[in-house]
């Protein structure tokens, strides 16, 4: 399944019985978001806003809030067929295949995926409404004010784009955006995001601006991209081309070179001023905790396109589980076979949503020699954003590490705390709370794998768990009628 657009979309999860429209007037400050809160928790529907105090245009939440939702958005039923999509493409990619069969299968397969490339258009509906100058106002639309001590209305669900100074290879990530006035934002760029290195190299090579453009909207699958921590030469464009076996069409600006995707409901076009910081925050993070100020750049807004009748699409970050853990769990095992490609012993990978992305990530490993746990908490920490995380785990292939009851009762029984933990310094996420300094600190691994020996100063044989003979439990099975236990 593939949609061309949001509305799409948005008919087919209504017709799914996945949306809900609320026509009782709502406030974009903090009500929405105490409304959202409460569905998304309790495993609701996404939700369309039409009738937000004070704006004309709709506001679509909560798109993302389910397993089954961002399956569909990504273009399949369940998320294993995205899975096995994936596989197929890097097994493409381990060398020339075999046999005349096998040639022409993969000739057949590159020539497809040829089709999944962007395809540039003349013009496209989110330019059918131009808004320049002193007629640029971003408080035309329900821009969300989320929780209390929030800086003010930010941009949540946003599409930024930028173009590498030096390459001219355009970048697609999901920053998040503080309206300081009618025609200007913040632009959170984190340290360690594509975005941010465009901003350093423009800096560097002494440019005036940085342009930039912010697409709001779009079909399910190209806004995703924005959020998948995709190596900085792969095209999110591509990828999303490839997820939804359809090329992304995509339009150039009005105002400057840069293209962005047509089917967009609204895009906000400008400029960044290299060296030009302003105050951002505080604002309600995916931590739980509120990211307090500090200085961003800021993004000048020169001219808005919008569809006629526009479509606001907004995410509630929060105290976990919200929205975006749902969008993170599919980019976890989309991106699960690529890390097996790198470290092939490791069988499964959870980043659970209290971890917040970047503070957990479980992980079981086939191990085959002793100080493998520690070689596979390495490997993580030096793959791309994963080496932000702050903690990793690692148990042996037979624990189910989707289930933390198991996992807690592996590790808690499994380390000798002075020997397995693993202590490091790196960088960090730059929401981390915990960390005495910003953007630099400590990491800890806990090898929770059975030990062998050679590892550490262990001087006894490991015990065998506790388990049930296989012919008692088929007895057992056989004669459960007869108990009379229901």
């Amino acid at each position: 399944m593939k949609f061309k657009d949001l509305r799409e979309f948005i008919s087919f999860l209504e017709n799914k019985g996945e949306l809900r429209r609320i026509t009782a007037p709502v406030s974009h400050e903090l009500e929405i978001t105490e409304i959202t809160d409460r569905v998304i928790k309790a495993g609701g529907p996404a939700l369309l806003f039409e009738n937000v105090t004070g704006f004309d245009t709709p506001l679509l939440v909560n798109m993302y809030g389910s397993h089954q939702r961002v399956a569909w958005a990504l273009g399949v039923e369940h998320v294993d067929d995205l899975v096995g999509r994936v596989e197929g493409l890097l097994d493409l990619m381990q060398g020339p295949p075999k046999g005349i069969l096998n040639k022409l299968r993969t000739l057949g397969q590159l020539i497809q995926m040829g089709s999944f490339q962007p395809k540039t258009v003349n013009n496209g509906p989110c330019q059918e409404v131009v808004i320049q100058g002193n007629d640029v106002d971003l408080y035309k639309f329900p821009i969300l004010k989320c929780w209390p001590l929030d800086g003010g209305p930010f941009i949540t669900l946003p599409l930024v784009i930028t173009k590498d100074p030096e390459t001219s290879i355009q970048n697609y990530g999901t920053y998040r955006m503080q309206v300081y006035d009618k025609q200007t934002t913040g632009m959170h760029w984190q340290t360690h995001k594509v975005g941010t290195h465009h901003y350093r190299l423009s800096h560097e090579l002494g440019l005036e601006k940085l342009d930039v453009a912010v697409a709001l909207g779009g079909d399910p699958a190209t806004i995703w991209t924005g959020s998948a921590p995709l190596p900085p030469d792969m095209d999110e464009m591509a990828v999303a081309g490839f997820l939804r076996e359809e090329g992304v069409e995509l339009v150039k600006a009005k105002t400057n070179d840069l293209l962005v995707p047509a089917q967009a409901e609204i895009v906000l076009e400008g400029y960044v001023t290299p060296g030009e910081e302003r105050d951002e925050g505080p604002f309600g993070d995916h931590t739980g905790y509120y990211s307090m100020e500090d200085p961003y750049p800021v993004f000048h807004v020169t001219c808005i396109t919008h569809r006629k009748n526009p479509i606001y699409p907004a995410a509630i970050v929060g105290r976990p589980p919200m929205e975006d853990y749902w969008m993170g769990k599919i980019t976890e095992r989309v991106f699960l076979p690529m890390m097996k490609l790198i470290l092939p012993e490791i069988v499964d990978l959870n980043m659970p949503a209290e971890g917040s992305f970047h503070n957990l990530v479980i992980v079981s490993i086939k191990k085959e020699y002793p100080g493998q746990g520690r070689k596979v908490m390495h490997g993580l920490w030096g793959l791309g954003l994963m080496s932000l995380v702050k903690t990793i785990i690692v148990v042996d292939h037979n624990v189910d590490v989707q289930n933390i009851s198991e996992v807690a009762w592996r590790v808690t029984n499994n380390i000798d705390p002075g020997q397995d933990f693993v202590f490091a310094d790196g960088p960090i996420d730059d929401l981390d709370i915990g960390s005495s300094t910003p953007k630099f600190g400590s990491k800890v691994g806990l090898d929770a794998t059975i030990k062998w020996a050679g590892e550490g100063a262990r001087q006894k044989d490991w015990p065998p768990d506790i388990e049930m003979d296989a012919a008692v439990k088929d007895l057992v099975d056989g004669k459960w009628t007869e108990y009379g236990l229901s």
